[in-house]
C-alpha cells in the first residue's frame, strides 16, 4: 500500500484500520486479505461482537443459568475468533488492539455496536466479511446493509463469500467505478492507496440504459447526457492515473435497456476482467437522474463476488 501524496492521496491515507471478525470464513479471509495491505505504521483493532442470547434465544424455555451458559459460549467464540485473526497477522504490523463487545452487557444490536466501535476508534476503513444469511453478514446486507453504508463513519470494505480467488499479498487487478461526481474521484484517490507497482488499472463509467416509469425524460436524452458525463468521468481519471507508472485503462460501459442496473454491471465487469478489488465511492449523485451513489454502492455490497471498497470522504480529505 503506497504513501504517495501523488494528486492528493496523502491527504485520505489510511491510518487506523478496525477489522470487524466473527467464527466463520469469510471473516477470516477478511483478515488475511487486509493483513498485507497494512504497512507499518498504520494502526489496527480486530474486534468481535457477541450477541446477547436473549435476542437468539425463545427465552420462555430457558432458565437464567441457560442464559448466562449461552452468553459465556457466545463470548467465547467471538474471543477465539479475534486471537485467531491477531495471529494471522505478521509481526511486521506492530502493535494490534483487540476488543470483544458483549451485547449483552451493554445492549444494542451489532451493526449499532461496530458502528459505534468505528466512530470512537475514529477509524478510516472498516473491513468486514460477509455471507448471504448468517453472522457478519447483517452488517453488509437488506436494511443493514443501507443503515452501515450511510451510516458507518469512514470507508468499508467488504470480503464476499463468493470470492474464492487465491489472495496475495497486493490487489493486482484495480476496478474503480464512477459515477462523474467529485466525490467518486476521491474515492478513486482513496483506492490508489492499495497500488503497487505490479497492479493493473481500470476506470469505468456505467451509462444506465434500463428504463424505469420514474424517468421524466425520453432514455435517449438521458442516455445521451450519461455518455457525455461518462466520457468526462473517464478523462478526469484518466489525468490521475498519468501520475501512476501502473499499466492504466479507461471503459465507458452500458447497462442492457431492460432487467439491469449500474449494479449489476459493475460486478459483471468485476468478473470478466477478474479485478482482485473494485473501488465504488458511497455518496454523489449521477448526474441529471440525481440517483444517491449510496444506493448504488450498497446494492453492489450485496451482490459483488469481488472484494469491494465502498470509499467514503474522510475527515482529513
Amino acid at each position: 500500500m503506497t504513501t504517495s501524496s501523488t494528486d492528493g492521496i496523502s491527504r485520505c491515507r489510511i491510518k487506523r484500520i478496525l477489522i470487524a471478525v466473527d467464527s466463520s470464513s469469510e471473516s477470516a479471509r477478511a483478515a488475511a486479505y487486509i493483513r498485507y495491505m497494512a504497512v507499518s505504521g498504520v494502526q489496527i483493532r480486530i474486534v468481535s461482537v457477541a450477541d446477547n442470547p436473549r435476542s437468539l434465544l425463545p427465552l420462555e424455555f430457558l432458565t437464567d443459568v441457560e442464559l448466562e451458559a449461552a452468553r459465556i459460549e457466545l463470548f467465547r467464540d467471538a474471543s477465539d475468533a479475534v486471537a485467531q485473526a491477531k495471529a494471522a497477522f505478521a509481526r511486521g504490523n506492530g502493535d494490534i488492539e483487540t476488543d470483544v463487545i458483549d451485547l449483552s452487557r451493554q445492549g444494542g444490536y451489532a451493526a449499532n455496536a461496530l458502528i459505534d466501535a468505528a466512530t470512537s476508534w475514529k477509524a478510516d476503513l472498516l473491513v468486514v466479511g460477509a455471507r448471504q444469511h448468517h453472522g457478519i453478514s447483517r452488517w453488509v446486507e437488506g436494511t443493514v446493509s443501507e443503515f452501515v453504508t450511510t451510516q458507518a463513519p469512514c470507508s468499508i470494505l467488504v470480503m464476499p463469500a463468493s470470492y474464492g480467488a487465491e489472495i496475495r499479498e497486493s490487489p493486482r487487478r484495480i476496478l474503480f467505478a464512477l459515477d462523474g461526481s467529485p466525490l467518486s474521484l476521491d474515492a478513486l484517490r482513496f483506492g490508489l492507496q492499495f497500488v503497487t507497482p505490479e497492479a493493473h488499472l481500470r476506470a469505468i463509467y456505467v451509462v444506465d440504459r434500463a428504463v424505469r416509469l420514474t424517468d421524466f425524460m425520453p432514455i435517449r436524452v438521458l442516455e445521451d447526457a450519461f455518455v457525455e458525463e461518462g466520457k468526462n468521468a473517464l478523462a478526469n481519471a484518466a489525468a490521475i492515473f498519468a501520475h501512476w507508472p501502473n499499466p492504466v485503462e479507461t471503459r465507458l460501459l452500458r447497462t442492457k435497456p431492460t432487467s439491469d442496473d449500474v449494479s449489476r454491471t459493475i460486478v459483471r465487469e468485476a468478473a470478466r476482467w477478474h479485478a482482485d478489488l473494485v473501488v465504488v465511492g458511497t455518496h454523489g449523485r449521477r448526474g441529471l437522474a440525481r440517483w444517491l451513489l449510496g444506493s448504488v454502492a450498497a446494492r453492489t455490497a450485496r451482490i459483488t463476488h469481488t472484494p469491494l471498497l465502498l470509499a467514503r470522504q474522510t475527515r482529513n480529505s
